[in-house]
């Protein structure tokens, strides 16, 4: 578990790719005593994909460990922002103007500011959160607006299928926009994000093994 990042860099190096991106390791199902060695390695990003998990689980180990940086990565709904502004770092599944919005109000009352990320639905698949590609200019623009800290783009690729050619998309449709930081990628396929230049992966079960 503990070596998951020199793995990473060699199998990257093997590709010859040498833009290493930050391990978002997936914690989620598992308990705190299952990833207390990460964190006691020095792990500092961990990703989450359920608000009130995330509260149990974290709320007493990042005030012990300050420098934890924590990951919203499932959807977020309106209702649990409150809750997951306090806790969260970073965000990166925001899709709507409504739930931008709701995030810039929270955060503003607590005078916290959390990196966010927008989360396209690249594949146009009906089941998945994300916006589409063709809409995202306006919600980038509007969380401009409001003064979020939009950092980035995120997606989930369609299953069964090779996700390179959504990954170039993606790295193109986030250059034009400017922004620097990507989030694509999981234990599948986090080399061909590396590949298209993602600069967080979200990595899982190659940490903490299959969930049960």
């Amino acid at each position: 578990m503990l070596d998951i990042q020199d793995t990473i860099k060699v199998k990257l190096n093997e590709i010859n790719i040498n833009n290493y991106p930050k391990i978002i390791a997936v914690s989620k199902t598992f308990k705190i005593d299952q990833i207390s060695p990460l964190i006691d390695y020095g792990h500092i990003d961990f990703g989450e994909n359920k608000v009130q998990e995330a509260i149990e689980k974290w709320t007493e180990v990042k005030k012990i460990n300050p420098k934890i940086k924590l990951h919203m990565i499932g959807k977020l709904q309106t209702n649990k922002v409150k809750f997951a502004v306090k806790l969260f770092d970073y965000i990166h599944s925001v899709d709507t103007e409504k739930l931008a919005k709701k995030i810039a109000d929270e955060q503003n009352k607590i005078n916290k500011n959390i990196k966010i990320f927008l989360q396209v639905n690249i594949g146009d698949e009906n089941q998945k959160s994300g916006i589409n590609k063709n809409e995202l200019k306006q919600l980038v623009s509007y969380c401009k607006e409001i003064n979020l800290d939009l950092i980035g783009l995120m997606c989930i690729p369609p299953a069964n299928i090779n996700p390179e050619i959504y990954f170039d998309e993606m790295k193109n449709l986030n250059k034009a926009l400017g922004f620097e930081e990507l989030s694509m990628g999981m234990s599948s396929d986090f080399l061909i994000a590396a590949k298209h230049e993602s600069t967080f992966i979200r990595v899982g079960s190659s940490i903490f093994g299959q969930r049960s």
